[in-house]
């Protein structure tokens, strides 16, 4: 039952991942954000780069709660939740946007297609008119672009 908690915690946080980015990171904590879009930031760190506490801290508070209560389902939901941020920052950090140099030269149709998101993405330097906001699953129309692109 544990790891069903954390498989679905992990997939749902798919979803909440697309509305905390639309709703809130392109809304009213733009200022936080606005420096990932549109390279405003002196350093290696960005002003975006807060989000990791913001959403860190009450994973964490969470998964102490869990333990300090008999490993109850908390626990195994910040397991998810952690999961999910990990990949978050290999995938997003690591590989789209190259924080440290790997699979550079992949020719993985998945994630080319991700990456290919992700751009179109980053295509839009403002708060509006953005596209693409969820960050594992991948809409079939990038697919479609690597595939196409690769035909020609």
């Amino acid at each position: 039952m544990n790891f069903l908690i954390v498989a679905a915690t992990f997939f749902i946080m798919e979803g909440i991942t697309w509305m905390v980015h639309k709703y809130i990171m392109h809304g009213f904590l733009w200022t936080l954000h606005r420096d990932h879009h549109d390279h405003s930031n002196d350093g290696h760190m960005e002003r975006n780069d807060y989000f990791f506490a913001i959403f860190a801290i009450p994973t964490i508070a969470m998964m102490y709660y869990g333990t300090v209560h008999n490993f109850n389902a908390y626990f195994y939901i910040s397991i998810g939740i952690t999961l999910y941020g990990m990949a978050y920052f290999f995938v997003h950090d690591i590989f789209i946007h190259q924080r440290f140099k790997f699979l550079r030269d992949t020719q993985n149709p998945y994630l080319l297609a991700i990456r290919r998101a992700h751009k179109q993405h980053h295509k839009h330097t403002g708060k509006e008119m953005g596209e693409c906001f969820g960050f594992l699953w991948v809409p079939v129309k990038y697919f479609k672009m690597y595939f196409n692109k690769n035909k020609k």
